[in-house]
C-alpha cells in the first residue's frame, strides 16, 4: 500500500511542477515582461508615454502584436527545429531502444519464450490493459500482472527521470 501512496505522491508532484511551469509561470512572466517593459520604455519615454496613455492600452496593443509573432516563429520551430529535436530525445530514450532491440531480435528469432512473457508483462503492466487472445492458443494468457489485484496498479515502477529529459 505504500507504493501506491507514493505512486499518487509522485504524480501529484509531476502534475504541480507541469502546471507550475507551463501554464503558471508563463503567464506571471509573460505579465511581468509587459509591466517591465511599460515601466522602463513606456513611462520613461514622453511621445510613448502620450501614445499609450496607460498600462491597459499598451498591454492591449502589445498582445495583438506578440502572440502573431509567437505563432509564426512556433511555426518556424515546429517545421524546421521539432525533427532535430525529436531525433535527440529518440537517441536518448533507453526504453525505447530497448523495445525495438526486443523487436529486432524478435523477427531474428532470438528470443526466447520467457523474454517474450517478460516483456508482454512489462508492457501490460504499462499500458494497464488485459491481455488479447493469442491466436497460438485462441485463449487469453492469464499471469499474475492481468489478475486484477489491489496493488496491480502501483506494481509498475516508473523509471527514474534524469535532468534535461521531459
Amino acid at each position: 500500500m505504500k507504493s501506491l501512496a507514493s505512486n499518487w505522491t509522485r504524480r501529484r508532484w509531476l502534475d504541480f511542477r507541469n502546471g507550475h511551469s507551463i501554464y503558471l509561470i508563463f503567464l506571471m512572466t509573460f505579465a511581468n515582461f509587459v509591466t517591465i517593459q511599460y515601466g522602463l520604455l513606456i513611462n520613461q519615454v514622453p511621445v510613448l508615454k502620450d501614445t499609450f496613455g496607460s498600462i491597459w492600452i499598451f498591454a492591449v496593443i502589445f498582445v495583438s502584436a506578440y502572440v502573431p509573432v509567437a505563432i509564426v516563429i512556433g511555426y518556424w520551430h515546429r517545421k524546421t527545429q521539432w525533427r532535430v529535436e525529436q531525433h535527440a530525445l529518440f537517441k536518448e530514450n533507453e526504453i525505447g531502444a530497448t523495445m525495438w532491440l526486443f523487436v529486432i531480435d524478435l523477427i531474428d528469432g532470438k528470443v526466447s519464450e520467457e523474454e517474450k512473457q517478460q516483456m508482454r508483462d512489462m508492457l501490460h503492466k504499462i499500458v494497464r490493459k488485459p491481455p488479447r487472445t493469442t491466436e497460438q492458443t485462441g485463449s487469453q494468457n492469464q499471469d499474475r500482472v492481468d489478475q486484477p489485484t489491489e496493488a496491480s496498479i502501483s506494481d509498475y515502477k516508473e523509471p527514474p527521470i534524469e535532468q534535461g529529459q521531459k
